[in-house]
């Protein structure tokens, strides 16, 4: 049984502050992980979207917190706005139950640099923000004072790697004591990331949150085949026939992003788009439009999408499987939250199936469709040819065990035989049914 938030040793604030949200019980990665940062653990967590790693690191964080001190004393560093925002507001919901106001800095880049330099006059006592802008106030400009900071967490820290942040962390870091406390949360470990935990974690405790689920329960995950037809005109076509409220149409490149952004637009759809070369401004202005429901599609690449939170997404299409499965599991993940379901429909051809293997070995469990007449119908598997034909096969092999070529051979035994085997066969294929 889970642990409750109400038994956790922990200050009466962030227990008002927790029973406000009406968290009960603990998730996994919290019931894990907040023990040992509150003993001052260095730790490597993995798990999920959702999963409420948020909180795991924050409750911690306050809880070490002097209130009445006015000097940084975490850094949580995220690679995105977005998601620095997202962490923000929920330090800022704890923050105000507390009875002496507490300072916390949120530092991204595209904001007046020169305004927030002036306010720092006064230092946080919590920083929140993306790599390169906590460094740079940090160590380019000496104006934001993290090295007296004891605890620093990372967040995504896999995409911090790929978004070619993770110098900028070393950076700060580097500038911090040596009985600085690490954590260091990631969906995957690359290879490429772990000199950077040997070089600042002490002993860490590694925490892998093996989902129970890979998804969502309520997500009806569709395999809809290419056949070597456009794939812009396919997805334009289901966007029209399914009318979703609010759709995702994922992508792997930015070049991809514009190229399909531009076909779905041209076909008279109203479409957004969320990748890397968008401006700070472009960006903001983006997702408020989404937010305002001005766009009822939206085209996006894994690295500008991962973990932002836009509500009522009802579909999820994926133009092209992910090379990284990881990011499978992210992007249908923006669909089925709370109390509703969610559509994933996966456009594929031969050319992908191992990946679909690799999706089916983790426990998701396709439905075939395709567009006929305008209607979505179910079609039959990609791989139900092969099938039939290894059942027919191992159906032959029982049939020719159970008859056999008689010793003595009399007229017309080869017609026996074959009656015989018949009649084992379809009894065989009964009991496969």
């Amino acid at each position: 049984m889970s642990e409750r938030f109400q038994d956790l040793n922990i200050k009466p604030y962030l227990k008002a502050a927790i029973e406000d949200l009406h968290f009960e019980e603990l998730t996994q990665i919290q019931e894990q992980v907040i023990p040992l940062a509150l003993e001052g653990k260095d730790i490597i967590g993995q798990s999920q979207t959702g999963s409420g790693k948020t909180h795991a690191f924050l409750i911690p964080i306050f809880e070490s917190l002097k209130e009445d001190v006015q000097q940084v004393q975490a850094v949580i560093t995220t690679p995105t706005r977005e998601l620095a925002e997202q962490i923000y507001i929920v330090a800022s919901h704890l923050a105000s139950f507390s009875e002496t106001p507490i300072k916390i800095g949120r530092y991204v880049g595209g904001t007046d640099k020169k305004q927030t330099i002036e306010r720092l006059g006064v230092q946080p006592q919590i920083v929140i923000g993306t790599p390169g802008r906590i460094k740079d106030l940090a160590i380019n400009e000496r104006a934001l004072l993290v090295h007296t900071a004891k605890m620093f967490v990372v967040d995504e820290a896999d995409m911090t790697l790929e978004t070619g942040f993770l110098t900028d962390i070393d950076q700060i870091a580097g500038t911090m004591g040596k009985d600085l406390q690490m954590m260091v949360f990631s969906a995957t470990i690359p290879q490429a990331l772990k000199p950077f935990l040997k070089k600042y974690m002490t002993v860490p405790t590694h925490i892998h949150i093996q989902p129970r689920q890979q998804t969502a329960v309520k997500i009806n995950h569709i395999l809809y085949p290419t056949k070597h037809r456009s794939r812009v005109n396919i997805v334009a076509n289901l966007l029209k026939t399914i009318n979703p409220y609010l759709a995702i149409i994922f992508v792997n490149t930015k070049q991809h992003a514009t190229e399909v952004s531009n076909a779905l637009t041209s076909q008279g759809l109203q479409v957004g788009q969320i990748h890397g070369d968008l401006t700070p401004r472009q960006r903001r202005q983006m997702m408020q439009r989404i937010r305002n429901l001005d766009f009822q599609y939206i085209v996006a690449t894994d690295i500008a999408a991962r973990g932002i939170d836009i509500e009522g997404v009802s579909h999820v299409i994926n133009y092209e499987l992910p090379q990284d499965l990881e990011f499978y599991i992210h992007r249908v993940g923006r669909t089925a939250r709370g109390n509703y379901d969610g559509v994933a429909i996966t456009l594929y051809d031969s050319a992908e199936e191992e990946l679909l293997q690799e999706l089916e070995e983790r426990g998701i469990k396709f439905n075939y469709k395709e567009l006929k007449n305008g209607e979505l119908v179910t079609v039959n598997a990609r791989n139900s040819r092969q099938k039939r034909e290894k059942k027919e096969n191992e159906i032959d092999k029982i049939a020719k065990a159970k008859v056999r070529k008689p010793k003595k051979v009399t007229p017309g035994y080869k017609k026996k035989m074959k009656f015989e085997m018949d009649k084992v066969k379809r009894q065989e294929r009964r009991k496969r049914k």
